[in-house]
């Protein structure tokens, strides 16, 4: 089974574990990856739609893995009970979406060995809440999948909150420290995106020049960053 580019960063994160669940796992296609290359013994494949779930099984099922792959209906970390993975993938979801996952099921979270988070949009607001809630970030990737970005967080859960630079929230501190290969293109995109928004705002009110004096804020860094390449 070929992978996408996004699908295999996601699996290449998955190391030293036996047992994983997919939340919003659509295909099924990372578990089963994972499976038949002999990364893990087990997986729980679950979503919150009937559909992604009778796609999944077919896949399980097609690809001879039905003993090692059960898949599930429900949402987020409920299909799952406490202690019953060491791992969870989040992945193909908004930043707020997958905050609010973790949330509603910290008990499940708490006993995980780590986790793989990959927001589709507002990873800030992801990365933001987990320092300040007290997880601890292992490791990030970045990678560039049909012209889309996609930022992936692994983490553990620890208890001990870290307030960072809001900058590190936008832009990883890990994965510049890295100097990622993709990460000067992504970082010039996130320059050209927000200066567009700055150009386009007024200064009829004060909330607009609030605004643009902390766009200006990022873009002057934005533009630091971009000096280490």
């Amino acid at each position: 089974m070929e992978l996408s580019i996004r699908l295999k960063a996601i699996a290449s994160m998955i190391e030293d574990c036996n047992s994983v669940v997919d939340v919003g796992t659509d295909h099924g296609y990372v578990p089963i990856y994972l499976v038949k290359n002999g990364v893990i013994k087990s997986a729980i494949a679950s979503d919150i739609n009937r559909g992604p779930v009778e796609k999944a099984s077919k896949n399980v099922l097609s690809n001879n893995v039905s003993e090692q792959i059960n898949c599930r209906l429900g949402s987020g970390l409920s299909t799952v009970k406490k202690g019953e993975v060491q791992v969870a993938i989040i992945a193909g979801m908004g930043g707020n979406l997958i905050r609010d996952i973790l949330e509603a099921d910290l008990k499940v979270v708490k006993e995980l060995k780590y986790i793989i988070l990959q927001p589709v949009q507002n990873a800030e607001v992801l990365r933001e809440y987990l320092y300040n809630t007290g997880y601890d970030v292992l490791d990030e990737e970045i990678c560039m999948d049909d012209g889309k970005f996609y930022e992936i967080i692994k983490v553990k859960y620890n208890n001990k909150p870290e307030i960072l630079d809001s900058i590190y929230y936008e832009i990883s501190k890990i994965l510049l420290d890295k100097k990622h290969i993709v990460m000067e293109k992504f970082i010039e995109y996130k320059l050209y995106k927000y200066s567009q928004i700055y150009n386009a705002l007024s200064e009829d009110s004060l909330s607009s020049k609030n605004r643009k004096a902390q766009l200006d804020h990022i873009i002057r860094r934005l533009k630091e960053f971009l000096k280490c390449f």
